[in-house]
């Protein structure tokens, strides 16, 4: 894959993670500079918890102006719709599209690496899903990747998906986006449709 497309599906999962972490700070009614924070935290979490497992210094945000201002833009465009009335809407949406980007760059991470499987999918999720687990840690909320929900699920599916279509050999670009699409789709499904992972505690029956 070509360093102008690994940058551009890493700005893009950037901007949208940021914007995701807008409408999450917003939900819980943060001041100006709150929101930009939750915005900034949410978009490098998981990038920077990657980096530092694998060495990779300085961490990717810090080596070019291009995240902090992709952070600043989307940001602040998202803050434009504030009079939304629901966030939350708002927020699966990017929160969803942000997983299927960075899902990928951090499987394309692993194997430039020269990862096994395993290793570059958990590379992935955690690229995708730490960023969003430390937001909702700092908003006090229960993180999304430790709920029954189908959060991290659809980044481990969307991984197994790109090695899978990978033994076939098809174009990089096609590749990321089948991928990307896949973990999206899987995403939004399952909350519209509430699928969840099994239970493992008994649920109340009404007497």
């Amino acid at each position: 894959m070509s360093n102008n497309i690994f940058m551009l599906i890493d700005l893009l999962g950037t901007a949208a993670f940021a914007i995701s972490g807008v409408f999450a700070a917003m939900e819980k009614k943060l001041d100006l500079f709150g929101v930009y924070v939750i915005a900034f935290i949410t978009a490098i979490g998981g990038g920077t918890i990657r980096d530092v497992l694998i060495g990779d210094f300085p961490v990717a945000w810090m080596r070019t102006g291009y995240y902090p201002v992709t952070i600043f833009i989307g940001a602040s465009v998202a803050l434009f719709f504030h009079k939304l009335r629901n966030y939350q809407k708002v927020l699966l949406l990017f929160d969803s599209i942000g997983l299927g980007f960075f899902t990928v760059l951090g499987i394309r991470k692993g194997i430039a690496l020269d990862f096994s499987m395993g290793l570059c999918i958990a590379l992935g999720t955690i690229t995708a899903c730490f960023g969003g687990l430390i937001r909702d840690v700092l908003l006090n909320q229960i993180p999304q990747i430790l709920h029954k929900e189908i959060y991290a699920t659809a980044c481990i599916a969307g991984g197994i998906l790109f090695f899978t279509l990978q033994k076939i050999s098809l174009p990089p670009v096609a590749l990321d986006g089948i991928c990307i699409l896949a973990i999206v789709t899987v995403r939004l499904i399952a909350v519209k449709y509430n699928w969840s992972l099994p239970g493992i505690y008994p649920t109340n029956k009404k007497e």
